[in-house]
């Protein structure tokens, strides 16, 4: 199954895990496995055998004795009486909004029955299969490929790919009648796994990863710059890069310097509110577990004069026992950076909220939705900040139907207790191939421009990114443009930059998706001059889901300081990524919660919506009059000597910000009526 992408770029830690399609390779074809009729199907279940499956790609059919397993997510009671209901407590313009249900509530009217779960289990049963495991959303079965085949009506066999031979079934999988009723998705039948990556991603390892796509010469230190690294200070821009070629615009100042909790506080109103998510729970979803996260953030946070979690503010779920897959997603080491960016942004901007960290036991999609069910099921959190994802179109085939509909199942009861997700919305603009050919946080797999997995669902707050540039040292608010840069290097003469222009190398993700009709929240503020063609270019008669839904900042270049421990002990670097810019919404929400009075916010999309062209909303756009590009030249060590880069910023790839709605920054960033316009008004 597709495995989660970490959405955060990183100045100085541990390489992110890359985005790929890994497939499992089974072992030589033998005899051939024949479908076994299941009697009255009701229902086949489109999307089981994968694209990539074709005649011409056949190696024969599967070994019948080798093992499989499956997970069977579980319908429950009247899925559209659960859509519509999550709809109404969610939407201000309701007489049910805010009338949430608990999560026994929410189980005992739409979850799956004792009679839906015999009849599951009775008919894997009697196919030979067994349950491996069972909770309320789904029913995991294992046996051998033979017995899957009776299950569910078809054949395997083996096909030939790019990556490897690897088992499918030869046509889509059929439900009895029996079951189908209580049966929502299967995931699992085909052997290809999609994982998902962190967005997260520092300063260094971009460089280590952009040197390869964007070459450029190494070069002595120009005598005229500065030796060591060396950044803007005072605001955006305050220092300028003397003795520099000229570059996008004359005079390019140094990039600023990563910026701590208290700036981005006083730059996004937090400061101003007098707020700090009192009163507000906020769950944070990776993959496995930094073991020092807790004391980590303390250290962080002293050393930048904040104060670090009382006793009881932090807690965390991780399992190390049940760890898998370690290889595939980088490990916990692979995942750290981005823990300690999603903890401490989360803590940094709403420092009174308490904070609930729930590690994945892998990056794939079955152990990420195992961690999101946890946090519903137990209710864990008021909001939950998820800065991973995975493209939904590729050239090893599309995600799997299972994985959309078992998460917006979940989504849908998280709405419905009053539980909000936020998602990272990527780092590689529009997700075509041409972003990917150079940007340095792409999924290489990609066929299609397209919108990500799961930020485009119509049930969770897509967060996009911005370059935040700031007044002053303080923390001031100066400018915002879409996040998207282009990147150049000194040339080995040192008189002029290459190439230039330069390359893409990193922006924030966002588009319409052609996968999802447009929600009702955004009819009337999303024009159809965008909802009605897809990031693709395909045309659609009706509006789609556009995202993002808001954004703030993360870019590489504008980054994020991060603190943790890895290997070589405690350390410090910039960080981007639109992982930054979705924890920091998800802390935005809790400080909302406090100006509500402690009531939840729950799935905050149509209020965001409902307050579209309000000074709720700093409207990010590129083109505006009075917006300082800011064009920087970023002067640091990267693999052991000292680098001069050019980048241009307010530079995505596909994308930009405009007037209005856009598909770079969606309705723009929290503006200084964010707080205000959700404050409780006394009778």
């Amino acid at each position: 199954m597709p495995i989660a992408r970490n959405r955060l770029a990183k100045s100085i830690a541990p390489a992110t895990v890359a985005a790929a399609l890994i497939l499992t390779t089974l072992g030589a074809a033998v005899p051939a496995i024949a479908a076994t009729p299941v009697g009255d199907t009701a229902r086949t279940l489109p999307g089981t055998h994968p694209e990539w499956a074709t005649p011409q790609a056949d190696a024969g059919a599967a070994d019948a004795a080798a093992p499989a397993t499956v997970r069977i997510y579980l319908a429950g009671r009247d899925a559209s009486g659960l859509a519509a209901l999550a709809q109404a407590v969610s939407d201000p313009n309701s007489a049910s909004y805010g009338q949430f249900l608990s999560s026994a509530q929410a189980q005992a009217k739409f979850g799956a029955t004792p009679e839906q779960v015999k009849a599951v289990t009775d008919w894997v049963s009697g196919a030979g299969l067994t349950v491996s495991a069972s909770n309320a959303h789904y029913v995991q079965v294992a046996g051998s490929t033979a017995a899957m085949a009776k299950a569910f009506g078809i054949g395997f066999h083996n096909y030939r790919t790019a990556d490897g031979t690897h088992r499918a079934p030869t046509s889509d999988a059929k439900l009895p009648a029996s079951v189908s009723g209580a049966v929502l998705a299967v995931s699992g039948l085909a052997d290809a796994i999609h994982k998902n990556s962190s967005s997260a991603t520092s300063v260094r390892e971009a460089e280590k990863s952009a040197n390869a796509k964007l070459a450029g010469p190494d070069k002595k230190d120009p005598a005229t710059l500065p030796t060591v690294p060396t950044c803007s200070e005072d605001g955006y821009g305050s220092k300028i890069a003397k003795g520099a070629p000229e570059g996008y615009e004359k005079n390019d100042p140094f990039a600023p310097c990563s910026y701590i909790p208290s700036q981005l506080r006083k730059a996004y109103g937090v400061t101003d509110a007098k707020v700090g998510g009192k009163g507000a729970r906020v769950a944070i979803i990776d993959a496995y577990g930094l073991s020092t996260m807790e004391q980590d953030a303390n250290h962080f946070s002293a050393l930048h004069g904040d104060q670090p979690f009382k006793t009881g503010q932090y807690t965390e779920y991780v399992t190390p026992d049940k760890w898998t897959h370690q290889d595939e997603c980088g490990g916990p080491a692979g995942w750290a950076g981005e823990e300690a960016l999603d903890v401490e942004m989360v803590h940094g901007l709403a420092p009174d909220a308490n904070v609930v960290y729930v590690g994945g036991n892998s990056c794939y999609d079955e152990d990420l939705y195992d961690a999101m069910a946890k946090v519903v099921d137990g209710h864990l959190a008021d909001i939950v900040s998820n800065s991973w994802g995975e493209i939904m179109h590729g050239k090893s085939g599309d995600i799997d139907p299972a994985v959309v509909a078992a998460d917006n199942q979940i989504f849908q009861l998280g709405a419905l207790t009053g539980i909000g997700f936020t998602f990272s919305s990527g780092d590689c603009g529009d997700d075509s191939p041409g972003a990917a050919a150079t940007g340095v946080n792409c999924e290489a797999d990609t066929n299609q421009a397209q919108a990500q997995w799961p930020s485009s669902s119509p049930w969770v707050t897509s967060v996009g990114g911005t370059a935040l540039e700031l007044g002053d040292k303080s923390g001031k608010y100066g400018h915002e443009v879409s996040m998207g840069d282009l990147r150049s290097v000194l040339s080995a003469d040192q008189k002029s930059w290459s190439p230039m222009p330069g390359g893409f190398y990193f922006g924030g993700g966002g588009g319409v998706s052609k996968d999802f009709a447009q929600p009702w929240y955004q009819q009337g503020v999303v024009p159809d001059s965008i909802s009605k063609t897809a990031a693709d270019g395909t045309k659609s008669k009706t509006p789609l889901r556009a995202t993002p839904d808001i954004a703030m900042s993360g870019d590489l270049v504008a980054a994020t300081l991060v603190g943790f421990t890895a290997a070589g002990g405690y350390s410090e670097g910039g960080y981007g990524g639109t992982s930054v810019s979705a924890p920091e919404t998800a802390a935005m929400f809790a400080n909302a919660i406090e100006t509500r009075g402690g009531r939840a916010l729950g799935f905050a999309n149509p209020a965001l919506y409902d307050r579209a062209d309000t000074n709720a909303f700093h409207d990010v756009d590129d083109n505006a009059v009075n917006t300082k590009r800011g064009n920087v030249v970023d002067l640091g060590v990267v693999s052991g000597s000292l680098r001069v880069r050019l980048y241009k910023i307010g530079a995505d790839y596909g994308l930009s910000a405009s007037s209005g709605y856009d598909t770079a920054t969606g309705l723009g960033s929290p503006g200084k009526g964010f707080f205000k316009s959700f404050a409780i008004k006394k009778k």
